[in-house]
């Protein structure tokens, strides 16, 4: 058996004693919604193995958070489906919850943690997720774990927060190779013996009824029962495990080959896709990177003597496994780095100092364009390619990487201020974008503001020393036309 690192766990609440008399293990599944590769699991199913008790697997989803639609949650009731069907095959009690209007799921995890010998939770630094466990460990009264599952580098490993992403990359050089065997259970429920449990309390069930997510899925108006915003429909991405599984392989079949030279061509699918279900944690980083270096044919004794920084030739991979690998650990994790210790991660005083100097310094500067919220979400700009990539969004809630670089630095010169810039990014991303919401976006969209960035010459006018971007350049770079055409208005 393989035990949860001490460094991906924290108890957090009152009391750190377990009931041993309680009625089962209770794992609460908010950010890692998925059964394998899940050292949130792994950590909840060691618990009900050692106390010989059932484990119960509670996964809930709020109506009341901030852009909830029916984009997000169909996403993530496909993952639900998901989930209910391989639990049902392995013993563990899977209750889902689907919350109809804000508030009424109140009440339902302290009944069920009242009940438990130990809970275990979500260890996941974004969005409104810390908020929501600081208020549970309120109302828990036995011990209260919470396990990051969310990359390779445990959070906590790290105690500083790096401002370039080459200074992180160094540390991760440093630091990684020590982590890399601590992977978590590709099934944390093989070959387990966990007594069942055949029921709930009625006084449980009744008042909050268990969701049927497949039925969910199979009649979609159910969606418009709830109190969500009903105007940011689903896309034709599926979510949950399942469908990450088959990006990943997708991805390993078709396109790592063209990952480094094509991955910034907008009209050559060669980006892997997975952003979105990493996002709702329909699939482990600690996966991808097993069964791409499964496929590489790679050993940890390839790895480079000495931590220089370079995104190039520390692993001993190929070009585009490498550029890959930049991607899904440096790139990502960095984000996780800044979240963790940083409250104001989303927030304008975050970004570093010499940004903010330089913004202000050109806030005054006039604009050749300026324009609104409502403007920029109906992509009624003067600018056919970044009108295209704003229809992407909203039409397949997503942006083609390379030129969702291009998108925000363009919103950022045509909005009144830097401030009123970085709150249409968030509001755009967070609204429409599927991989919205978490740590790697919010490194994205302040990115462009400066973030993990460094000056840049010659100094411009609103941009001031921050990195420049403009359509025409980027159209000589990349080929646009057919995608321009493909996201027009029709």
């Amino acid at each position: 058996m393989v035990f949860v690192p001490d460094l991906r766990v924290r108890s957090v609440g009152s009391t750190s004693d377990f009931r041993s008399d309680g009625d089962y293990v209770l794992y609460w599944m908010t950010a890692n919604r998925r059964t394998g590769w899940n050292f949130s699991l792994q950590r909840a199913a060691d618990w009900a193995q050692d106390l010989k008790r059932p484990l119960v697997v509670f996964e809930p989803l709020r109506c009341g958070y901030r852009w909830a639609s029916d984009r997000l949650h169909h996403f993530v009731i496909q993952g639900m489906a998901d989930n209910q069907r391989r639990l049902q095959q392995s013993g563990v009690f899977y209750y889902p919850y689907l919350e109809p209007k804000a508030g009424d799921g109140s009440g339902l995890l302290r009944e069920l943690a009242a009940r438990a010998c130990v809970v275990i939770g979500d260890d996941f630094p974004c969005f409104f997720l810390p908020r929501m466990v600081e208020a549970a460990a309120l109302q828990i009264p036995v011990r209260f774990e919470l396990v990051d599952s969310n990359g390779l580098l445990p959070m906590r490993a790290a105690n500083r927060v790096f401002a370039r992403a080459f200074d992180f990359r160094r540390f991760l050089q440093r630091e990684l190779c020590s982590h890399l065997d601590q992977a978590p259970e590709p099934d944390p429920l093989h070959n387990r013996r966990l007594p069942p449990l055949r029921e709930l309390p009625p006084t449980i069930m009744l008042r909050w009824r268990p969701a049927n997510p497949q039925q969910m899925l199979d009649d979609p108006s159910s969606l418009a029962e709830l109190a969500i915003d009903h105007t940011v429909g689903p896309t034709e991405t599926p979510g949950g495990p399942i469908a990450a599984g088959q990006a990943l392989q997708r991805f390993l079949d078709d396109r790592i080959e063209r990952y480094a030279g094509q991955r910034n061509e907008p009209e050559v699918e060669a980006a892997s896709g997975l952003s979105p279900y990493l996002h709702f944690g329909h699939i482990s980083a600690h996966q991808v990177f097993a069964e791409t270096m499964h496929r590489e044919g790679w050993t940890p004794d390839r790895i480079a003597a000495k931590a220089n920084g370079s995104s190039e030739g520390w692993w001993g991979a190929s070009e585009n496994v490498e550029s890959f690998l930049d991607e899904l650990i440096t790139w990502r994790e960095v984000g996780y780095n800044m979240c963790w210790q940083r409250d104001d991660y989303d927030r304008y005083e975050s970004l570093p100092e010499w940004a903010q100097t330089t913004l202000a310094e050109h806030a005054g500067d006039r604009r050749t364009h300026v324009y609104r919220l409502a403007q920029f979400e109906a992509a009624q700009t003067h600018d056919p390619l970044w009108n295209a990539a704003q229809r992407q969004l909203v039409r397949e809630g997503r942006i083609h990487n390379y030129l969702r670089m291009l998108w925000g630095k363009k919103v950022l010169e045509w909005s009144a201020s830097p401030r009123e810039a970085l709150a249409t990014l968030i509001e755009l991303n967070n609204k429409y974008a599927l991989d919205g919401r978490n740590p790697n976006s919010y490194s994205g969209i302040f990115w462009v503001l400066g973030r993990y960035d460094r000056a840049w010459g010659p100094e411009r006018s609103v941009f001031g020393k921050i990195r420049y971007m403009t359509s025409e350049n980027t159209a000589r770079k990349v080929r646009v036309k057919d995608y321009i055409r493909r996201h027009s208005e029709t």
